[in-house]
């Protein structure tokens, strides 16, 4: 599971997809950037928006914080939509800018920013029926980062989805975790589920993805 990224290498991939996002968002149409995304109680512009929100210094921070009292997921979310005022034309001009700054938001590290960046721009492509490369070594890097961070404060802006009980394996990248049922997939597919989207199931096989299924549909 380990990954063996160079500090070179994560801000290559961070910037390879920015660039691939901004691709997407500069062909949507006005009606699709107001349609819902992946993020429950986000659009698609609130999305795009929170791209653009990821080098935040100390004292932008701060004013964020002052701004959005209430957690840090309230102060992500009301940030985003705050910023999703912009034009659209400065939006995606803000995230192209983004590319060549290996600037990252406070307490957090760049591997965070990769995450960021994988994740959300499938929060905007598979609700819109729109397809996002998302590079397999990249993808793993992040889910491992995801898979070790949990229980921490960064776990705490993913929905969750427990995973305890349950081995996840990749089958176009060398990466598996957990012990117990299986669940198998492309390791883009495990990425969205690591960071608590459901809508990464269809994608996925095995015992575990039956149960898994079954588990999410009784759920409250």
């Amino acid at each position: 599971m380990d990954r063996t990224f160079t500090d070179d290498q994560l801000w290559a991939a961070i910037d390879a997809q920015r660039l691939r996002t901004a691709q997407l968002l500069e062909g949507l149409t006005a009606e699709q950037w107001r349609r819902p995304s992946l993020c429950e109680g986000w659009t698609v512009r609130d999305v795009a928006a929170h791209l653009t929100l990821q080098q935040v210094g100390p004292g932008t921070g701060l004013l964020m914080f002052m701004k959005h009292p209430g957690g840090v997921n309230r102060i992500i979310h009301e940030s985003a939509r705050d910023r999703a005022a912009l034009p659209t034309e400065e939006l995606i001009a803000r995230l192209r800018a983004s590319v060549g700054s290996r600037r990252h938001n406070m307490g957090l590290t760049g591997r965070e920013t990769l995450i960021d960046v994988l994740v959300h721009g499938q929060d905007i492509a598979i609700p819109l029926g729109l397809d996002l490369e998302m590079p397999p070594q990249a993808a793993a890097e992040a889910a491992t980062r995801v898979w070790t961070s949990r229980g921490t404060g960064r776990a705490k802006v993913f929905r969750d989805i427990a995973l305890s009980g349950f081995r996840l394996v990749a089958e176009d990248v060398d990466w598996a975790v957990g012990e117990g049922l299986e669940i198998r997939g492309p390791i883009s597919a495990l990425l969205l589920l690591l960071t608590g989207r459901p809508a990464a199931l269809p994608r996925l096989t095995g015992s575990g993805a039956d149960t898994l299924r079954r588990h999410l549909a009784t759920a409250p």
